[in-house]
């Protein structure tokens, strides 16, 4: 299958500095973007598109999210983060059932889909199904079975999350010719004890597995584990060896200057989700510290229950300005960093080779926006009309790995009809 995509604005994310270049012409064979340049090719298409009046960029990777809370979005909201967790939000997800989390899935699949994300790392219960909405759908996503243990004496050989997180990795890592991965996950320090921590942290490293954690959230969990550990979080995970494998840790709102160099000398990546962040109170990372000490920053959404949506172009802008209000500083985050950081670094995250970035070579995960919507005229600045403009209603086209899974309002690989009668059957059971 060969796509001619023509006079294309396209905007190159990777470098310290994005840029836009306009007058390109694209050429997609299979899954691969093979050319880019000013000619056309001589040669036959099997699909022509004219992307003028659009502006292309990379796919948006989603670093750190629970994607069936899609089902809880908005339950608990005003509610700090330990209230809103054990009283509000773990109440419904005990009822919730496998059918529950495929429709939860499907809907944030449609929701990404259509908002320009081509893949996201996954946190939550009944990964299968989620997996299964992944392949379907054709998108990528880096998938877990999070690993927990609410006994302080449970043993490793007696922690059935632990199996399930190893079958898990067995049966589906690679899968969908490598849209699908697997990684390893515990779930926080809070919820797990050292001893599970320990051993689990092990077999990651054995199967090389990337260790996908939450960390350092809040105050309150901060100060608990120095109280109960004598370390912090960061700390604590680290002498258990869950920084031995790749990893990547969401919030890292309050790491001191000791744990943020930890991560930065074991080579963690922080993935930054403002939104939630705030809502939560909890505050936010200083991401541009982290930043200057070269670590590599991605984004994320977290749950529809603590943002309420799973917009990517929103988490930009808002991790654009904050911290530039913060610091009373202009040029503290700036717009090519945020670009880098809901592309090709969260391609980094996910260890996928040759994605985020539209170049010859690379996956073509493309996604178009319509520059014909007033609050993206003039279109000036193409990259700091992304972060500061842009919407995800914006985007008309979504493609991942040469596949158009989403054009002019219209999806290709999924039942969106269907897929709202089984959301709103599950919300009726969950809330009745």
């Amino acid at each position: 299958m060969k796509i001619l995509l023509k006079n294309c604005l396209v905007l190159q994310a990777g470098g310290k500095t994005v840029t836009a270049a306009g007058g390109l012409n694209i050429v997609v064979h299979n899954s691969i973007i093979e050319y880019i340049g000013k000619e056309i090719p001589d040669e036959r298409f099997d699909s022509v598109k004219d992307m003028s009046g659009k502006l292309l960029m990379p796919g948006l990777y989603n670093c750190h999210t629970h994607s069936s809370m899609v089902l809880l979005r908005g339950v608990g909201s005003g509610l700090p983060l330990n209230d809103w967790l054990f009283k509000a939000i773990f109440p419904v997800e005990d009822k919730l059932t496998e059918d529950d989390i495929k429709a939860g899935s499907e809907l944030a699949a449609l929701e990404m889909i259509s908002g320009g994300t081509v893949s996201f790392s996954d946190m939550y219960f009944f990964p299968k199904k989620t997996a299964e909405v992944v392949l379907e759908s054709g998108m990528k996503a880096n998938i877990c079975r999070p690993v927990q243990s609410f006994d302080p004496d449970e043993k490793p050989e007696n922690c059935y999350r632990i199996a399930e997180s190893e079958a898990l990795f067995k049966e589906y890592n690679g899968a969908g010719d490598g849209r699908l991965l697997v990684d390893f996950c515990v779930h926080a320090e809070y919820t797990c004890n050292p001893q599970v921590v320990r051993a689990y942290s092990e077999i990651c490293r054995n199967y090389n597995g990337n260790m996908h954690i939450h960390l350092a959230e809040t105050e309150k969990e901060q100060r608990e584990c120095i109280e109960k550990y004598g370390v912090t979080p960061a700390k604590w995970f680290d002498s258990l060896g869950a920084f031995d494998s790749d990893a990547f840790a969401a919030h890292c709102v309050v790491l001191t200057e000791e744990d943020a160099e930890i991560l930065k000398n074991r080579g963690v990546s922080i993935v930054h989700n403002p939104t939630s962040n705030m809502k939560l109170g909890s505050g936010f990372a200083p991401i541009s510290r982290y930043m200057d000490m070269g670590m590599n920053i991605a984004l994320g959404t977290d749950g529809a229950a603590s943002n309420n949506n799973l917009d990517m172009f929103e988490e930009m802008h808002l991790a654009s300005v904050i911290h530039n209000g913060f610091m009373r500083n202009a040029t503290a985050v700036n717009a090519s960093e945020i670009i880098n950081a809901a592309t090709v670094n969260g391609a980094k995250v996910q260890r996928r080779a040759k994605c985020g970035k539209i170049a010859e070579g690379y996956r073509a995960d493309i996604i178009a926006l319509s520059l014909d919507t007033p609050h993206m005229q003039p279109c000036l600045d193409p990259v700091s009309s992304v972060v500061y403009s842009a919407q995800a209603s914006d985007v008309c086209l979504t493609m991942c790995d040469g596949k158009i899974l989403y054009e002019n309002g219209e999806f290709l690989t999924l039942d969106k009809e269907r897929i709202m009668f089984d959301v709103k059957k599950s919300v009726k059971r969950l809330y009745k």
